[in-house]
């Protein structure tokens, strides 16, 4: 473990951009919201960021920057995205994404190359999308072919591209052989600063409906020159590194996004407590409460999930492959049914586009490419149904359980072991493990004794039947339903799957705050209501009634939301 000291921080960068409420405040939902409507990336939060020194959170520390644990690095993006999900995309996820790909496959010539560029204000984008083939990178037309010299030259477009125009770099996937399957395409980084004339064109940029401030645009190559020493890995090999990297953006995107839900239940409890309705504040009604205190828990099973796999990428990266996949499936749906059913609370508010309630709709507008953007839900389904009959047949509950360190949040875990990705599991899987070991340990150990033991003992015995259950169909796929054209019934399971990696992240979280004694997390409410929540949308009874444990959990949000505290694991003071 490390313990070296920080510069940086989610609490420093929450301080330096303020409370975002606060109508005086020129990093503010005021000045987001008029750079929204100018359809603009946010320009004093760009300033502020840059001064921040935001680029070295996407540099690995042994080449001069600040990333080390992608828990970490999402808490302090959070803090970014809690106000403008746009900036938080377009002026520094992009350069991680395209930065991932250089740290896992770069040689150190290139990996330098890269961190001097972002350590120097530049941004690099990833050059994947054309709109031809959408995510289907194996249909790449742009190709890098040899010249009678041997040397390399780039054409073809690349489409719909975060911050193409603006960054100083790219990293783009390319075809390098006609020969069919994934071995024909190799990644470029390329500096458009050292390109001769006339050898790329800028095409349109494409608006958007969500993330309106996020430069789209596309680049046409034209016979552009590119040296050997611009592929990033060994040639041929693009597709894998791009799905290894995707193994640590597909899990660090939602817990970043978890920050439009906190704030989106801020605006909300705010206009909950303050606007009178039949003589009483709307939050004295129990309907409004109790879609409040279940957007709460949306908040806790999202974060327990994008925090596990962040701490998981470090202890169990070769498993990143499927978990990383669950998180971006389970969170972003968990997150887009909390902010529509808030956005009812809100009622005629939540069309406004100015005013003190104005940004709900614009944090909502920009959630909602977390449904699709950068891999959609349906996506990660197929991409963890292929491993579910080799997990099941091996026995996710006989290997051994995932570490404790794994669901502790806020314990150091040292860099990041890019090179320890791997394109599956071989049929390991330390998370789903650790729930039956979980619910083994949470019985011998007394922590189903107490007020809420019959509830806990009910959701953990639902939890192992759905557990075996899922177990014994997995093992019955052949291999002609496990294809990208799997029947609905199919895709189900993978649902099912990422529902109890999800159960086993809220679980376990909770036994280790008793090892850290926590008080907030130990509180065994959250956990019975997240687990039944989780346990009903996998068709299982749950408890009876959630009721006089969603007045506990209000009472919690309230209280959270009065001493500006921060919804999430964290518990955060906040600016306000």
């Amino acid at each position: 473990m490390s313990s070296r000291p920080r510069v940086g921080g989610a609490d420093a960068l929450e301080r330096r951009l303020g409370d975002p409420t606060d109508p005086d405040n020129p990093l503010g939902f005021g000045p987001v919201l008029e750079a929204d409507e100018a359809e603009e990336m946010f320009p004093a939060g760009e300033r502020a960021l840059a001064d921040f020194g935001l680029n070295a959170e996407f540099v690995p520390a042994e080449y001069g920057g600040r990333l080390m644990g992608l828990d970490r690095f999402v808490t302090v993006m959070r803090a970014v995205f809690r106000r403008d999900p746009s900036l938080g995309l377009g002026y520094g996820f992009s350069s991680f994404i395209a930065g991932v790909n250089i740290w896992l496959a770069g040689d150190g010539e290139q990996r330098r190359t890269a961190a001097s560029l972002l350590l120097g204000g530049h941004r690099i984008a990833s050059a994947y999308h054309e709109l031809p083939h959408g995510n289907d990178f194996a249909g790449t037309e742009c190709a890098a072919t040899r010249d009678p010299s041997g040397r390399l030259r780039l054409s073809g477009r690349k489409e719909v591209v975060t911050n193409i125009r603006r960054a100083r770099a790219l990293v783009v996937l390319a075809r390098t052989s006609e020969r069919p399957g994934s071995r024909s395409h190799s990644q470029l980084l390329v500096d458009k600063a050292v390109l001769p004339p006339g050898s790329i064109a800028d095409l349109r940029r494409r608006p958007g409906v969500g993330m309106r401030g996020v430069q789209l645009g596309g680049l046409e190559f034209r016979d552009c020159p590119v040296p050997d020493s611009a592929v990033l890995g060994v040639e041929g090999h693009g597709i894998e590194t791009a799905l290894r990297s995707f193994q640590l953006t597909r899990t660090a995107l939602p817990g970043m996004l978890c920050g439009v839900l906190d704030s989106g239940l801020r605006l909300t409890q705010t206009l909950a407590v303050e606007r009178m309705l039949y003589g009483e504040p709307v939050s004295a009604l129990p309907v409004v409460r109790a879609q409040l205190a279940d957007a709460f828990v949306d908040l806790l099973i999202s974060d327990c999930c994008a925090t596990v796999a962040a701490r998981g990428a470090h202890l169990l990266p070769e498993q990143a492959s499927v978990h990383s996949s669950a998180v971006k499936y389970q969170v972003s749906g968990h997150l887009l049914e909390a902010m529509n059913s808030l956005s009812a609370v809100l009622g005629a508010s939540f069309y406004l586009r100015d005013g003190r309630f104005g940004a709900f709709q614009k944090l909502l507008r920009d959630l909602k490419p977390a449904g699709f953007g950068h891999a959609a839900r349906v996506a990660c389904l197929v991409t963890m149904l292929p491993q579910l009959p080799v997990l099941a047949r091996r026995g996710w509950a006989a290997g051994p359980a995932a570490p404790p360190e794994v669901f502790r949040p806020g314990v150091e875990l040292g860099r990041l072991p890019f090179e320890r990705l791997r394109l599956s599991g071989k049929g390991r899987d330390s998370l789903l493990t650790a729930l039956a070991t979980g619910i083994d340990q949470a019985a011998d150990g007394g922590t189903t004794e107490g007020s809420h033991a019959h509830d806990l003992r009910m959701l953990m015995a639902q939890l192992r039947e759905e557990t075996e259950d899922l177990r014994k169909a997995c093992a019955e796929l052949r291999a002609a339903d496990i294809g990208v054209d799997a029947p609905p019934a199919v895709l189900r399971l993978p649902a099912r799957y990422a529902a109890l990696l999800a159960a086993s992240a809220c679980l376990n979280v909770w036994r280790e705050a008793g090892v850290q004694q926590d008080p907030s997390l130990q509180d065994p409410v959250w956990l019975i209501a997240a687990l039944n929540r989780l346990v009903t949308r996998m068709g299982r009874p749950g408890v009876q009634s959630l009721d006089p444990l969603r007045e506990h959990l209000y009472s919690q949000l309230a209280e959270r939301h009065a001493a500006a505290e921060s919804f999430d694991l964290y518990r955060r003071r906040l600016p306000g």
